[in-house]
């Protein structure tokens, strides 16, 4: 194999590396949305996930009870933005906002209280501690990178073939009509929600316990803001939001490749400005700058039942 297509191989290798957390995050986040509860707060997740994760990897000396937390922790912030939008028809995006400053805050308190170690876990070296390649030592893939493409697929298969996918999509649109048919739509909406913390802490752990071995103070470093922009360049489609995730995951990994790489006639590559390509690719596209992206009409409107 020569040289150009082990380049492009290995970029395609850590295309999918960078992309598996961005994947699972968006899925999570388009159940939410779909069902017209806003989740500013996917980055707060991933954030308490991917803590706990590494907490619990590191003391435990297990990676499977460390993703077990992970869940659990993003499924408990899951629980507190759906009390605060759905039973209590508060505002989604402050709500949201507030999990991302808990989360940014209390991950820090409680790694300093546990670890001392400035906010950071111990590193995850020992065996057992950290998930490791199932096929392709190398190459960097681990199971949670199977299931981030798996879920593309399955949440297709949910949202468009499966009767919770279609009153998913009916309380997204007109909750009125679902209410009226007899059906709740608090229910459906917690169910959304709870399905958003499901994805969203396995791409929590995926970051602390796959990708890196053991967890950082911000090391989510806007990755939920990221999701959430391929949700809405994909127009809320599972699909085109993973085309989404593959092309941010491709301008990290870019950034990867061209580090210290001299270009004939340019120099050096300046890599600081490629690393934040997707960060300005994420501003546009929440800007706007996509065509026409036609949300869900229910999404951000408190629903309240009529009497």
């Amino acid at each position: 194999m020569n040289d150009a297509a082990t380049l492009v191989l290995l970029t395609l290798a850590a295309t999918l590396r960078e992309a598996t957390p961005l994947v699972l995050c968006a899925m999570g986040g388009l159940f939410s949305e779909r069902s017209g509860i806003i989740d500013v707060g996917l980055e707060g997740k991933m954030l308490m996930a991917a803590f706990f994760a590494a907490a619990i990897s590191a003391v435990t000396g297990s990676a499977w009870l460390g993703i077990a937390a992970a869940v659990a922790a993003a499924e408990v912030l899951a629980l507190l933005h759906g009390f605060a939008c759905i039973t209590h028809r508060g505002n989604q995006v402050v709500s949201g906002v507030a999990i991302n400053i808990l989360s940014a805050g209390l991950t820090v308190v409680l790694g300093n209280a546990w670890f001392n170690r400035g906010g950071q876990t111990p590193a995850l070296e020992a065996p057992g501690q950290r998930l490791l390649p199932l096929f392709f030592p190398g190459a960097g893939d681990n199971i949670l990178m199977y299931v981030a493409l798996a879920s593309v697929p399955l949440t297709w298969w949910v949202i468009t073939r499966t009767r919770f996918g279609l009153r998913l999509r009916a309380v997204g649109e007109m909750p009125l009509a679902v209410d009226t048919a007899g059906i709740s739509v608090p229910g459906l909406r917690y169910r959304a929600v709870l399905l958003c913390g499901l994805l969203s802490g396995l791409a929590g752990a995926y970051l602390s316990i796959a990708q890196n071995a053991g967890f950082g103070r911000d090391m989510t470093a806007g990755q939920g803001f990221i999701a959430l922009a391929a949700v809405i360049f994909g127009k809320w489609r599972p699909f085109p939001a993973f085309g989404a995730c593959l092309m941010f995951g491709l301008l990290d990994a870019v950034a990867i490749r061209l580090q210290g790489v001299r270009v004939p006639g340019i120099g050096e590559v300046p890599v600081q400005l490629i690393q934040a390509l997707p960060y300005l690719l994420t501003m546009f596209l929440l800007a706007g700058f996509i065509g026409r992206a036609i949300a869900p009409k229910a999404v951000g409107v408190p629903y309240e039942k009529e009497h």
